[in-house]
């Protein structure tokens, strides 16, 4: 089940996070690389109760790219342990807040056992409608695409699809996102300017919001003032102000 119903005005419907910094606030401090992942998973429980307080309908985050797989063997692993704890401990206050929980990216790449507790708190959160909660884990935005295409191109071969078709329509209809909004917002924290190969197709009319703060900084303020920003915003869609205007009259 999805969440349909509109935001308010000025607040983004579906905002996507890259939450970047984690290691560089340990090393600040001296301390180990799991320390900042700890201190990660802090500030995105705050900033998932904001968001959910703010009135965001989807609240996308970017948990582990498909390319953090290159990261020391060490890291990885620490990451997946410290995954599956979260994913076990946090489901129950997810469903209690009326929170859907959903996973987009290469499952296949993931253990059995995290797997499996994935498919769990997708199940028992499937009916919540509050707010959806999309984790992307092992994912990337070229991955995204490229199974969107084999997905049409196999149904293509059965005869189900004909080429002739293939629209955007169809492309999104297999895509990670399917039957959610594209995001309104995508905020990056940790001082990089880029997208990192998240939801690439899904970012084309995204409004971007970057800041330095790494991200177990990024406390419900900072959220805010990325909030601020967003309704300060005018989303034109390739149209020009005058057309906005005409419309809104």
């Amino acid at each position: 089940m999805t969440v349909n119903a509109p935001s308010a005005p000025g607040v983004p419907g579906h905002l996507a996070i890259i939450m970047d910094g984690n290691g560089r606030w340990a090393a600040r401090r001296g301390r180990p690389r799991q320390l900042g992942h700890r201190a990660g998973i802090k500030a995105a429980r705050a900033i998932v109760e904001a968001a959910l307080n703010a009135g965001v309908r989807t609240l996308t985050l970017f948990a582990f790219s498909s390319e953090n797989w290159k990261r020391p063997r060490t890291e990885v692993d620490a990451l997946m342990r410290l995954f599956a704890e979260v994913l076990q401990r946090e489901v129950k206050v997810l469903h209690e807040n009326g929170i859907q929980l959903r996973f987009i990216g290469a499952r296949e790449t993931l253990s059995p056992v995290l797997r499996r507790h994935m498919a769990e708190a997708e199940l028992r959160t499937a009916g919540n409608q509050r707010m959806t909660l999309v984790l992307a884990v092992a994912y990337g935005g070229r991955w995204d695409m490229v199974q969107a295409v084999r997905r049409v191109a196999q149904k293509v071969r059965a005869g189900e699809i004909d080429p002739a078709d293939i629209d955007e329509q169809l492309l999104e209809r297999h895509r990670a996102l399917a039957g959610l909004p594209s995001p309104d917002l995508l905020v990056r924290t940790g001082g990089e300017h880029r997208i990192s190969n998240f939801l690439l197709w899904d970012l084309a009319y995204s409004e971007l919001y970057f800041t330095e703060t790494l991200w177990p900084d990024f406390s419900p303020d900072e959220l805010a003032r990325a909030l601020d920003f967003f309704a300060n915003r005018e989303r034109r869609f390739g149209r020009t102000s005058d057309q906005l205007e005409a419309v809104a009259d």
